[in-house]
């Protein structure tokens, strides 16, 4: 479980294919710092299990299905993502409860910037803009984040300067592909609404 607060971001150093996916090397000295072998780390929001750390390169394995529905299959050499560590029993949980396990991706439609602030407009699947809710937690790339409109197939949330800054939400431009993660709560009600 993670929270939604990226802690850090890091630079992809290697991408080596392994059989139907790819060996992803990551440079981040708190990562690797903090790191064991067989941690989950968010890679923009994807949980990733630590294979390997040496100096400040920690390496992860993506398989076929995870670079098919995340945008992780669309990392380059230099490409930078968000990282956060896992939960730890007595963490402040800051954000919200966020798996790991990304729904969908979305792709940044909008972008209107207000000085240093920025509200974003991201089309989304309407399966999954039915688990959205004005006021309800998102995670994008791992960031959790509040939403401030939602259609059915579109929604919007409002940046902060810190948040523009601390993440890759301030270099994505119209038309970038983003990892969804929606509310676990949401998930839940809408199963349990089907199976009735």
């Amino acid at each position: 479980m993670f929270t939604g607060l990226v802690e850090t971001q890091g630079k992809v150093v290697a991408l080596k294919p392994k059989g139907p996916g790819v060996r992803l090397s990551l440079e981040s000295q708190l990562i690797a710092n903090g790191a064991s072998i067989g941690d989950s780390i968010a890679v923009n929001g994807c949980c990733l299990t630590v294979v390997s750390i040496a100096e400040n390169v920690v390496d992860f394995e993506a398989g076929e299905e995870t670079l098919k529905r995340t945008n992780l299959g669309q990392l380059e050499n230099g490409s930078t993502v968000n990282l956060e560590r896992s939960l730890q029993l007595g963490d402040r949980l800051g954000g919200h409860l966020v798996t790991g396990h990304i729904d969908t991706t979305a792709t940044l439609a909008q972008r209107n910037n207000d000085g240093q602030w920025c509200t974003m407009w991201f089309d989304v699947p309407s399966e999954y803009a039915k688990q959205m809710a004005s006021k309800g937690s998102v995670t994008i790339d791992g960031i959790s984040l509040t939403l401030v409109d939602v259609t059915d197939t579109q929604f919007s949330v409002a940046l902060i300067p810190h948040t523009l800054d601390a993440t890759t939400l301030g270099g994505r431009k119209p038309g970038d592909t983003v990892n969804i993660e929606t509310d676990l709560l949401a998930k839940y009600v809408q199963r349990q609404l089907e199976t009735k």
